[in-house]
């Protein structure tokens, strides 16, 4: 075949992760199918069943690969006769009277003439055929190019589920964590207003003054205008939760009942090597397969500057009721008109136009080249700032867990303090809000790092995996294209995971993922 075969292009990949030697980090391989439940949280693992049945955006996808398959079925229907047509037809002739003077001559020196106008009926019908052989290879390649694009389509399915698994889990997270800061402010707020009732009582006894009592109504009411943001926060993600799972906003009560608490991560991660990603995250094959489709398509335009042989044949049976004939008579095997044998095609007069467009194609393939060997470098720079923000954000937790009990326990003493009239209502407050401040920042760095670990594990490419064995398409959705449209066996499941040797002669060569 003529054009270039497709070779995977080299990358820089590094041998292992920066934070690779952190105990927290396990580098042995893994798959990741179901990696939402290391976070042992059911409502998690319910949110994320329901998404990958219901989200919208996901059906998109699949279809679109059903689309994908349709046009393979195009690219591999002109490696057969190209033109198999039944022809039929039923005309009634008038020549022109002057064509009919003209033809047959009029008498010299302008003397009339007597003419009349032919008039017949003519029937004809047959099959004719066209096959364009592919001498060159030029229609395999764009077989090899369909294919590509389908599993390129097929990736692209596979990281609409890898970022959709994120996104639900993102966002459970987020209620979680806003969940968590509301009831740390009003806990504060019930301890703070204990505190005000103690300030106005001592201020009716003359041993507070009024402006204790102010800055402790004013530091309860501040606690409590804390509330409000973090409520909005909780309903936007509670409504970009219920997006994600095919549904307009509503409330999720129900499904959030049954667990609380910000899901906790496991004590290690199971990462792998950088290696791993180039089968593993479907933004990656999907870049390649981009490749390897355009690749294929420079063949198609190569072709174009060689020699096109065809086939060519026709049988048909043509009748006329002119003169002594019928119409009748077009089913007589005499009425037969055939014609069949090869031909040739050859564009030598626009060679500088084909070979623009080769050039064309070929600085598409190697803009495709740069684009995957940059996605590569993406990915690994995607899990890199993903770990580096788990772990620190582990670090921080760790310190901001001392410093909340250490706030706790400073508050306790200038609570007691006060009340035996030791230090000034200043310390209590400031204590106050320190202790508000700290526990607050220790709920939303817990909340980081489950977000944290979602973000490995959307870098490293995981979750995708729930969808082998599995159709891309809901039946109910099958159902309604079938009853507008004769899709033939192209509904039916498929199996797209067929390794390199496995696949049908055409397809380009393609790595082993």
């Amino acid at each position: 075949m003529i054009g270039p075969d497709y070779k995977r292009p080299a990358v820089a990949v590094s041998d292992s992760w920066l934070e690779s030697k952190d105990r927290r980090l396990n580098v042995d391989s893994a798959t990741y199918r179901n990696w939402w439940t290391a976070f042992d949280d059911p409502v998690l693992n319910y949110l994320v069943e329901q998404a990958y049945r219901d989200n919208l955006t996901l059906r998109q996808a699949g279809v679109r690969v059903l689309q994908a398959r349709a046009q393979l079925g195009i690219a591999i229907g002109d490696f057969f006769p190209q033109t198999q047509q039944a022809i039929g037809s039923v005309e009634y002739f008038r020549t022109s009277e002057r064509a009919e003077t003209a033809a047959f001559g009029g008498s010299g020196g302008g003397g009339s003439s007597s003419s009349s106008a032919l008039k017949f009926w003519q029937s004809q019908i047959g099959v004719q055929a066209s096959w364009e052989l592919d001498f060159w290879g030029r229609i395999r390649r764009n077989i090899q190019s369909a294919e590509a694009s389908l599993l390129s389509t097929l990736a692209d399915y596979d990281s609409t589920l890898v970022t959709l698994t994120a996104d639900v889990a993102n966002n459970y997270i987020a209620i979680r964590t806003a969940e968590e800061r509301i009831r740390i402010a009003r806990e504060n707020a019930d301890a703070q207003d204990q505190i005000l009732k103690i300030t106005d009582a001592r201020f009716r006894f003359g041993t507070a003054t009024q402006r204790d009592v102010e800055q402790a109504r004013t530091i309860l009411l501040n606690t409590q205008a804390s509330i409000p943001p973090l409520e909005t926060q909780r309903r936007q993600a509670q409504d970009a939760l219920s997006v994600l799972l095919g549904t307009p906003p509503s409330d999720l009560s129900d499904v959030l009942a049954g667990s609380s608490g910000i899901p906790a991560s496991p004590p290690q991660v199971v990462v792998g090597i950088p290696a791993d990603l180039l089968r593993r995250r479907p933004d990656v094959r999907s870049a390649e397969l981009q490749a390897a489709a355009q690749s294929a398509q420079i063949g198609v335009a190569k072709g174009d500057l060689l020699p096109i042989f065809s086939l060519n044949g026709s049988l048909i049976f043509v009748a006329t009721d002119l003169g002594k004939f019928r119409l009748s008579d077009m089913f007589r095997w005499g009425s037969r008109s055939i014609q069949a044998g090869p031909s040739v095609q050859w564009n030598i007069l626009n060679y500088g136009q084909i070979t623009n467009n080769v050039r064309v194609q070929d600085a598409q393939f190697q803009q495709l080249l740069i684009a995957y060997q940059n996605t590569v470098l993406s990915a690994q720079r995607d899990v890199e700032d993903n770990l580096v923000a788990f772990l620190r954000a582990q670090d921080r937790a760790e310190l901001l867990a001392q410093s909340v009990t250490s706030a706790k326990i400073a508050l306790d003493v200038a609570v007691m303090q006060y009340r035996e009239g030791v230090t000034d209502f200043t310390t209590v407050l400031t204590a106050q809000n320190t202790l508000l401040a700290q526990q607050d920042s220790l709920a939303s760095t817990v909340g980081n790092i489950s977000s944290g670990l979602v973000g490995i594990y959307r870098a490293l490419g995981g979750g995708w995996e729930i969808r082998e064995g599995q159709d891309l398409v809901p039946p109910e959705i099958k159902a309604e294209m079938q009853r507008r449209t004769n899709w033939g066996g192209l509904l039916a499941p498929a199996n797209y995971n067929l390794p390199a040797s496995r696949q049908p002669r055409s397809t380009p060569r393609l790595p082993d993922w």
